[in-house]
């Protein structure tokens, strides 16, 4: 018989074999025992976490005359011929390649015949999200009246693409990415059975490298097996996968805490010339700065073993400098990756990469307003010091004449020259009406908006999130000006996402891009022009009736009404923990 993968060879035959993802197949077994078992079922999650694995015991579980503890007992000739894919009543449909309205019609039509041997027919449609919209229609019927022993099962990687008509149909379970300790016992287990010799640092990298997918582990496990000749050794392991040694990764990361960037460059450039790849050397650098810091937080978090390095060795890096230099680090490092995956040249932005890192200070991480003007708050309180100086001679009588007054201005937060201007036209609108419910109600949908959108779009509203909402329309804050100044210019993605919270909300939303220099004075300017318009619209009586003085009279408590009621509108608009209140 002719070589099979070993992702083929050991695919899971009962539900205990499914790696990473226990609470799924327990609520199955628990289903198959008490005989609850549903007419529809709908398995989501990322490529190789047990989808179709689990379809296929599931259809075997749910037929096996032996069944024992919700396990299928894979002896009987109905398991066998399932699990050899012989059994007529177990349908296996690829959706990617069957996606007519016509596949899906022969489907229901086929589905009303009772099945030929087994218990059940079983429907297995894969990547389900490539059906057409009118395949999509004919499949709801079906749905919505089963016919007696038919089982559908549907899996995709990609729910957002699914109707909800169907989905609400259905019972769906998200199968979660694989852990890289899950990853690694399991092949540990594998190479184990077919007595192969491997360096277990070997399967720590071939485990990190998957990147959640069991499968993709085990094909890259075959790839070294086959590269080393039956052997699994580190320096083919990372060959194979294009990443960094430990070694070489502890000594960039060393360069650059000591400020040295010629020699980090020079470490840089040693690593590209190995041939390693850019996004994989950054990934790389992300998961191993990640170890560190857990360790330095929460030290039994980290598997020592699986960073390459000792515990006094992660202890030393990892005390060398602030957490604050990691964050930094890592908000550095999630910047030049989202900008490297559109160019030809990724040499260029590991070399201003390297340049940046080597001259992190970890005062990003201060507001930017605090950082720019914190000079300018010194001049202020010496100015005070010298006006109550003044003030306090003259109330002693030693000063002869009074003071020019000095006119102190509050430090503004500083806003990127380069920053698109916002229309307040458009804002003021969406301020005036805008409630904390509509904000909290439209936060929680904004997760499922994202899902909608495609993975260029969602990684630039990653650094995003709603600040302002009303009915009819949304202010959303970017983080960073230059992914804000993208999303400003980029019509497609504001179309998308006006038409996704529509048939989220079904309310018709404008959406404002601000970013999160401009935001601060933007809402400091409506409550100032919200306070003059309530002034302005206020009748003030020049001579006081009897027995009321301008402090406790009528006109001071319809002053300190309307007040009141500007500050309980901007609490209400803004939320209690953002509105100061300073009394004059």
């Amino acid at each position: 018989m002719s070589y099979q993968a070993l992702y083929r060879v050991w695919r899971p035959q009962r539900f205990d074999e499914i790696v990473g993802q226990q609470i799924i197949t327990t609520t199955l077994k628990n289903a198959l025992i008490s005989n609850q078992t549903s007419h529809a079922y709908l398995f989501t999650g990322p490529r190789g976490t047990g989808k179709t694995s689990a379809a296929k015991i599931f259809a075997k579980a749910i037929n096996c005359q032996f069944l024992k503890d919700g396990e299928p007992c894979n002896e009987c000739e109905t398991c066998k011929e399932i699990t050899s894919g012989q059994l007529n009543d177990v349908i296996e449909i690829d959706a990617a390649s069957n996606n007519g309205v016509e596949e899906i019609r022969d489907i229901r039509d086929k589905a009303k015949y009772a099945p030929t041997i087994a218990e059940y027919k079983v429907y297995i449609i894969d990547e389900v999200h490539m059906l057409s919209t009118g395949a999509f229609n004919a499949l709801l019927k079906t749905l919505e009246e089963p016919p007696a022993n038919v089982v559908f099962i549907l899996a995709t990687t990609e729910p957002h693409k699914i109707p909800l008509t169907i989905i609400s149909r259905t019972q769906r379970f998200d199968f979660r990415r694989i852990s890289a300790e899950q990853s690694f016992e399991r092949m540990k287990y594998i190479l184990d059975q077919k007595n192969v010799t491997y360096d277990e640092q070997a399967l720590w990298i071939i485990a990190r490298a998957a990147e959640g997918g069991m499968r993709d582990a085990l094909s890259i496990l075959d790839q070294v097996i086959s590269f080393s000749n039956n052997k699994v050794e580190v320096e083919n392991a990372l060959l194979v996968t294009g990443s960094v040694t430990k070694g070489l990764l502890h000594q960039y990361v060393e360069q650059i805490t000591d400020h040295d960037g010629a020699k980090a460059l020079e470490t840089m450039q040693n690593i590209m010339n190995e041939g390693k790849d850019g996004q994989r050397f950054i990934e790389d650098l992300i998961s191993f700065i990640r170890d560190l810091l857990l360790y330095q937080k929460a030290p039994s978090m980290v598997n020592v073993e699986s960073t390459g390095l000792s515990a006094d060795e992660l202890k030393q890096l990892g005390d060398k400098v602030t957490a604050d230099i990691w964050y930094e680090a890592i908000d550095t490092l999630n910047e030049i990756q989202q900008e490297m995956r559109f160019t030809t040249h990724p040499d260029v932005y590991l070399e201003v990469l390297t340049i940046k890192l080597a001259q992190l200070s970890g005062q990003s991480n201060q507001p930017k307003a605090v950082v720019e003007n914190d000079s300018r708050v010194d001049q202020l309180q010496q100015q005070m010091a010298k006006m109550q100086a003044e003030i306090k001679k003259l109330a002693n009588g030693a000063g002869t004449a009074i003071p020019p007054q000095t006119v102190v201005k509050k430090p503004r937060v500083s806003v990127s020259k380069n920053a698109p201007k916002v229309n307040l036209a458009k804002v003021y609108p969406i301020l005036e009406i805008a409630t904390k419910e509509d904000l909290v109600n439209l936060r929680d949908l904004w997760g499922d908006m994202l899902d909608m959108l495609t993975v260029p779009q969602r990684s630039m509203l990653h650094v995003s999130n709603p600040v302002a909402a009303s009915a009819s329309g949304v202010i959303v804050s970017f983080d960073y000006s230059l992914l804000y100044q993208e999303a400003a210019d980029d019509a497609e993605l504001l179309q998308k996402m006006h038409d996704n919270l529509e048939k989220l909300s079904g309310n018709d939303r404008d959406i404002i891009f601000v970013s999160k220099e401009q935001w601060p004075s933007i809402r400091q300017g409506y409550i100032d022009q919200l306070a003059g318009k309530k002034q302005s619209g206020e009748v003030v009586d020049e001579e006081p009736s009897d027995g009321d003085t301008p402090e406790t009279g009528e006109n001071s408590t319809s002053n300190s009404t309307k007040d009141d009621k500007i500050v309980s509108e901007a609490q209400e608009l803004f939320g209690n923990e953002i509105v100061e209140i300073k009394n004059d």
